[in-house]
């Protein structure tokens, strides 16, 4: 299996709720957030025992090519991909189907976001390695599904059904961010899970569900990728990939399987307790580095520090003294050139920020 499965980093995010750190030219996977290395390093290095590293592959944007590049130096250069223009994840990990199907027919994909954390990491590869055998059996999508532990409406849902074997269940639908009193049932429901956003499949699998769900797409990318290796590459990549349609592999393909019904959609979810963290935000990095901390502690990353009174906040000056004192559930940020000061439930909100920033044309700031 490891010569035909093919792990698909996408890094093409800008990460905005991780500003004022995460900038178009240096985003949150390319940022060493949780220990000396970056996310994108993390996540490759957690793949590397079950493929080799001519078989990587990172589909991300212009600014952040160079760096990762940089990062990934056993990932072959001509393996890390810069879109001209952002489409989610469908086209991304489309595009990287249509490639390797052409190269290995036997070829089997697992896409991979780059800002999450996993602590159990050998659990977590015998899991991928399970996922891969399943994937390449048949016409199969296999998702990642971690359980709730909580009423989250930061992320899609998975609903399970019957188990077949091996504690694999069988997906019955998608559902996108609930509210908070549906989340509240998924929760008790107890055959919900948490939609990773890791999915593995043959590429031939991915290749059929494209041009099922997003014909034009499809064909969009299947011209792309022809030229893939060739002087007309880039150029045709930059015309063609534009064009193709501004959507999620949810959306695209997982729901829209899952509505044929669960005994012939050959949609799997495998239950993943690893220790998963999906780190989208501020308030989502205290919650991980504050695990192995005192219920309210502080995570404060800093030239030294004094906290009196003072609970449950993320404070980051790294060449600054920090004091703390009376104040609670805190998020302040300090790049050197800006200052975010926010609360744990606002952290959504930094992408407003950005944006803020982009109709004022601060630049400088982006």
């Amino acid at each position: 299996m490891p010569n035909h499965f093919y792990p698909v980093i996408l890094a093409g995010g800008r990460g905005t709720r991780f500003w004022p750190l995460s900038r178009r030219r240096g985003a949150k996977q390319v940022l060493a957030l949780d220990g000396p290395r970056t996310m994108i390093q993390q996540t490759a290095a957690r793949l590397g025992k079950l493929a080799p590293p001519r078989n990587f592959w990172v589909i991300t944007n212009q600014e952040l090519r160079p760096l990762i590049r940089r990062q990934l130096p056993r990932t072959q250069p001509r393996q890390i991909i810069a879109e001209p223009a952002g489409r989610n994840t469908a086209p991304a990990i489309g595009l990287a189907a249509f490639i390797l199907l052409r190269r290995d027919p036997a070829a089997v994909i697992g896409m991979f976001p780059s800002d999450q954390v996993v602590r159990d990491e050998e659990k977590f590869r015998n899991i991928i390695a399970q996922a891969a055998t399943i994937a390449a059996a048949g016409e199969n999508m296999v998702v990642l599904g971690i359980r709730p532990t909580r009423p989250e409406t930061g992320y899609g849902y998975i609903e399970s059904s019957s188990e077949t074997s091996h504690a694999v269940l069988r997906v019955r639908r998608f559902t996108e961010k609930p509210d908070s009193a549906r989340a509240a049932q998924f929760l008790a429901a107890g055959n919900y899970f948490w939609n990773s956003g890791m999915y593995i499949w043959s590429a031939a699998t991915l290749v059929s569900a494209l041009r099922e769900y997003l014909p034009e797409t499809a064909k969009l990318l299947e011209q792309i990728a022809e030229t893939y290796g060739t002087s007309r590459f880039e150029k045709t990549f930059r015309h063609l990939y534009p064009r193709c349609q501004n959507i999620s592999v949810d959306y695209a393909l997982a729901e829209p399987r899952s509505a044929r019904g669960e005994d012939s959609s050959n949609l799997f979810c495998i239950p993943t307790d690893v220790g998963w963290g999906d780190l989208g935000s501020w308030a989502a990095l205290y919650e991980h580095r504050a695990a192995a901390l005192p219920a309210g502690g502080n995570v404060i990353q800093s030239a030294g520090s004094f906290a009196l009174d003072a609970s449950g906040n993320f404070l980051h000056s790294p060449h600054r003294f920090v004091a703390a004192v009376g104040v609670k559930d805190l998020v302040v940020v300090d790049s050197g050139d800006a200052l975010l000061i926010t609360t744990r439930d606002r952290a959504q909100d930094v992408g407003k920020v950005v944006k803020h920033l982009e109709e004022n044309k601060r630049n400088d700031l982006l």
